[in-house]
Protein backbone atom coordinates (compact mmCIF):
# COMPACT_ATOMS: atom_id res chain seq x y z
CA UNK A 1 0.00 0.00 0.00
CA UNK A 2 1.24 3.78 -1.08
CA UNK A 3 0.87 4.81 3.22
CA UNK A 4 3.38 7.13 5.31
CA UNK A 5 6.14 5.07 4.90
CA UNK A 6 6.40 5.24 1.55
CA UNK A 7 8.13 8.79 1.32
CA UNK A 8 11.13 8.51 -1.34
CA UNK A 9 11.15 11.47 -3.86
CA UNK A 10 7.78 13.46 -2.19
CA UNK A 11 8.76 16.72 -1.21
CA UNK A 12 8.86 19.09 1.89
CA UNK A 13 10.23 17.24 4.38
CA UNK A 14 13.65 19.57 4.30
CA UNK A 15 17.29 18.43 3.77
CA UNK A 16 18.70 14.74 4.45
CA UNK A 17 21.27 14.96 7.15
CA UNK A 18 23.33 12.11 7.48
CA UNK A 19 24.08 10.85 10.77
CA UNK A 20 26.91 11.42 12.63
CA UNK A 21 30.17 9.14 12.70
CA UNK A 22 29.79 8.82 16.85
CA UNK A 23 25.57 8.70 16.58
CA UNK A 24 24.92 5.83 19.27
CA UNK A 25 22.78 3.05 18.45
CA UNK A 26 20.58 4.23 21.02
CA UNK A 27 20.39 8.69 21.39
CA UNK A 28 18.19 7.23 25.06
CA UNK A 29 17.50 4.18 27.03
CA UNK A 30 13.86 3.87 26.41
CA UNK A 31 14.67 3.06 22.68
CA UNK A 32 16.77 0.43 23.55
CA UNK A 33 13.62 -0.77 25.42
CA UNK A 34 11.39 0.09 22.27
CA UNK A 35 13.41 -2.16 20.06
CA UNK A 36 13.25 -5.17 22.97
CA UNK A 37 9.77 -4.83 23.01
CA UNK A 38 8.88 -4.65 19.58
CA UNK A 39 10.80 -7.97 18.75
CA UNK A 40 9.12 -9.34 21.53
CA UNK A 41 5.40 -8.02 20.76
CA UNK A 42 5.83 -9.91 17.02
CA UNK A 43 6.62 -13.25 18.79
CA UNK A 44 3.99 -12.92 21.28
CA UNK A 45 1.79 -11.65 18.40
CA UNK A 46 2.17 -14.47 16.29
CA UNK A 47 3.65 -11.87 13.14
CA UNK A 48 6.77 -11.24 11.06
CA UNK A 49 9.11 -9.03 10.25
CA UNK A 50 6.94 -8.40 6.92
CA UNK A 51 3.79 -8.20 8.94
CA UNK A 52 5.57 -5.59 11.48
CA UNK A 53 6.53 -3.19 8.77
CA UNK A 54 3.14 -3.41 7.47
CA UNK A 55 1.95 -2.09 10.46
CA UNK A 56 4.36 0.94 10.70
CA UNK A 57 2.62 1.57 6.80
CA UNK A 58 -1.20 1.43 8.37
CA UNK A 59 -0.36 4.01 11.03
CA UNK A 60 -1.43 7.80 10.92
CA UNK A 61 0.77 10.13 9.89
CA UNK A 62 0.93 11.59 13.59
CA UNK A 63 1.74 8.02 15.11
CA UNK A 64 4.61 7.89 12.16
CA UNK A 65 6.03 10.87 12.62
CA UNK A 66 5.49 12.63 15.46
CA UNK A 67 6.72 9.99 18.02
CA UNK A 68 9.92 9.52 16.06
CA UNK A 69 11.44 6.47 14.70
CA UNK A 70 11.20 4.38 17.44
CA UNK A 71 7.92 5.87 18.83
CA UNK A 72 6.38 4.98 15.44
CA UNK A 73 8.30 1.14 16.67
CA UNK A 74 5.85 1.07 19.54
CA UNK A 75 3.11 2.31 17.75
CA UNK A 76 3.29 -0.59 15.16
CA UNK A 77 3.77 -3.02 18.06
CA UNK A 78 0.40 -1.95 19.77
CA UNK A 79 -1.13 -2.20 16.39
CA UNK A 80 0.30 -5.50 16.22
CA UNK A 81 -0.93 -7.00 19.36
CA UNK A 82 -4.56 -5.33 19.07
CA UNK A 83 -4.76 -7.01 15.63
CA UNK A 84 -4.03 -10.59 17.26
CA UNK A 85 -6.23 -9.51 19.77
CA UNK A 86 -3.52 -9.97 23.01
CA UNK A 87 -4.43 -6.38 23.80
CA UNK A 88 -7.81 -4.86 23.61
CA UNK A 89 -7.50 -1.12 21.90
CA UNK A 90 -8.07 0.66 24.92
CA UNK A 91 -6.07 -1.23 26.58
CA UNK A 92 -2.50 0.56 26.93
CA UNK A 93 -5.03 3.79 27.71
CA UNK A 94 -6.25 1.82 30.61
CA UNK A 95 -2.95 0.61 31.72
CA UNK A 96 -1.72 4.19 32.01
CA UNK A 97 -4.61 5.25 34.06
CA UNK A 98 -3.89 2.62 36.67
CA UNK A 99 -0.24 3.74 36.73
CA UNK A 100 -1.26 7.23 37.54
CA UNK A 101 -3.80 5.29 40.37
CA UNK A 102 -6.81 5.47 38.82
CA UNK A 103 -8.80 3.07 39.95
CA UNK A 104 -9.80 0.98 36.79
CA UNK A 105 -10.14 -2.75 35.10
CA UNK A 106 -8.23 -3.26 32.09
CA UNK A 107 -10.35 -4.63 29.36
CA UNK A 108 -9.74 -8.15 28.38
CA UNK A 109 -9.60 -10.34 25.07
CA UNK A 110 -11.09 -13.90 26.15
CA UNK A 111 -8.46 -15.39 24.11
CA UNK A 112 -5.77 -14.39 21.64
CA UNK A 113 -6.31 -14.61 17.91
CA UNK A 114 -2.87 -15.30 16.18
CA UNK A 115 -2.46 -15.99 12.34
CA UNK A 116 -2.39 -19.77 11.40
CA UNK A 117 1.27 -19.57 10.31
CA UNK A 118 4.30 -21.32 11.05
CA UNK A 119 8.02 -20.24 8.58
CA UNK A 120 9.09 -23.44 6.55
CA UNK A 121 13.11 -22.29 7.45
CA UNK A 122 14.79 -19.74 9.81
CA UNK A 123 15.19 -16.10 8.32
CA UNK A 124 13.72 -14.60 5.51
CA UNK A 125 16.40 -16.17 2.53
CA UNK A 126 14.88 -19.70 0.58
CA UNK A 127 16.28 -21.42 -2.32
CA UNK A 128 14.23 -20.98 -4.95
CA UNK A 129 14.57 -23.55 -7.83
CA UNK A 130 13.79 -21.32 -11.20
CA UNK A 131 16.64 -19.08 -13.08
CA UNK A 132 16.40 -15.77 -12.62
CA UNK A 133 14.36 -14.20 -15.30
CA UNK A 134 16.53 -11.29 -15.75
CA UNK A 135 20.50 -10.87 -15.56
CA UNK A 136 23.16 -8.03 -15.02
CA UNK A 137 23.71 -5.31 -16.96
CA UNK A 138 19.69 -5.87 -18.77
CA UNK A 139 17.49 -2.64 -18.71
CA UNK A 140 14.16 -3.77 -17.01
CA UNK A 141 10.87 -1.78 -16.00
CA UNK A 142 9.22 -1.88 -12.42
CA UNK A 143 5.45 -2.71 -12.70
CA UNK A 144 3.02 0.04 -12.60
CA UNK A 145 0.86 -1.97 -10.15
CA UNK A 146 -0.37 -0.75 -6.71
CA UNK A 147 -1.61 -2.91 -4.46
CA UNK A 148 -4.27 -2.33 -1.04
CA UNK A 149 -1.98 -4.55 0.99
CA UNK A 150 1.94 -4.63 1.88
CA UNK A 151 4.52 -4.33 -0.24
CA UNK A 152 8.24 -3.58 -0.88
CA UNK A 153 7.88 -1.72 -4.72
CA UNK A 154 8.60 2.03 -4.13
CA UNK A 155 5.60 4.39 -5.72
CA UNK A 156 8.16 7.00 -7.30
CA UNK A 157 9.97 4.11 -9.06
CA UNK A 158 6.94 2.29 -10.56
CA UNK A 159 6.62 2.37 -14.20
CA UNK A 160 10.53 3.79 -14.10
CA UNK A 161 13.40 1.91 -16.60
CA UNK A 162 16.49 1.02 -15.03
CA UNK A 163 19.51 -1.78 -15.11
CA UNK A 164 20.14 -4.90 -13.30
CA UNK A 165 23.05 -4.65 -11.04
CA UNK A 166 23.18 -7.57 -9.24
CA UNK A 167 21.16 -10.87 -8.64
CA UNK A 168 20.51 -10.80 -4.56
CA UNK A 169 19.56 -14.02 -3.19
CA UNK A 170 16.31 -15.54 -3.36
CA UNK A 171 13.96 -14.37 -0.41
CA UNK A 172 10.29 -14.18 1.24
CA UNK A 173 8.01 -12.60 -0.85
CA UNK A 174 6.67 -9.74 1.56
CA UNK A 175 3.73 -9.01 -0.33
CA UNK A 176 2.38 -12.23 0.59
CA UNK A 177 4.26 -13.34 3.59
CA UNK A 178 2.84 -9.89 5.65
CA UNK A 179 -0.67 -11.07 4.82
CA UNK A 180 0.12 -14.81 6.03
CA UNK A 181 -0.65 -16.14 2.15
CA UNK A 182 2.81 -17.41 1.86
CA UNK A 183 6.21 -17.38 1.70
CA UNK A 184 6.53 -17.35 -2.29
CA UNK A 185 10.22 -16.48 -2.43
CA UNK A 186 11.31 -15.11 -5.49
CA UNK A 187 14.79 -13.83 -6.67
CA UNK A 188 16.14 -10.43 -5.60
CA UNK A 189 17.47 -8.01 -7.87
CA UNK A 190 19.71 -4.59 -7.44
CA UNK A 191 18.21 -2.09 -10.09
CA UNK A 192 20.36 0.87 -10.58
CA UNK A 193 17.72 3.82 -11.72
CA UNK A 194 18.99 7.14 -13.04
CA UNK A 195 17.78 10.04 -10.60
CA UNK A 196 16.90 11.83 -14.30
CA UNK A 197 14.51 8.84 -14.97
CA UNK A 198 12.96 8.98 -11.53
CA UNK A 199 12.44 12.73 -11.00
CA UNK A 200 13.14 14.72 -14.48
CA UNK A 201 15.89 16.61 -15.88
CA UNK A 202 16.10 18.99 -12.95
CA UNK A 203 16.33 16.73 -10.76
CA UNK A 204 20.28 16.61 -9.06
CA UNK A 205 22.09 13.93 -10.83
CA UNK A 206 23.44 10.76 -9.21
CA UNK A 207 22.30 7.05 -9.35
CA UNK A 208 20.12 5.15 -6.97
CA UNK A 209 20.25 1.63 -6.27
CA UNK A 210 16.95 -0.10 -5.35
CA UNK A 211 16.40 -4.27 -4.33
CA UNK A 212 13.89 -5.28 -6.12
CA UNK A 213 11.58 -8.94 -6.42
CA UNK A 214 11.48 -10.62 -9.56
CA UNK A 215 7.36 -9.99 -9.75
CA UNK A 216 8.33 -6.12 -9.30
CA UNK A 217 10.15 -5.63 -12.42
CA UNK A 218 8.90 -6.48 -16.08
CA UNK A 219 11.10 -6.60 -19.39
CA UNK A 220 11.31 -3.20 -21.33
CA UNK A 221 10.13 -3.03 -24.86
Amino acid sequence: MDGIADMGGTRGWGPVRPPRRDEPVFEEPWQGRAFALTLLAIRVAGQNVDAFRHALERLDARAYLDDGYFGRWLNAAEAMLVQSTVLAPTALEARTRILRGEHIREPQFPEPSRPDYAPTAPGSLRKVEAAPAFAPGERVRARSTRSAGHTRLPAYIRGRTGVVQLIQPAALLPDTHAHFQGENPQHVYSVRFDSHELWGTTAEPFDLTVELYESYLEETS
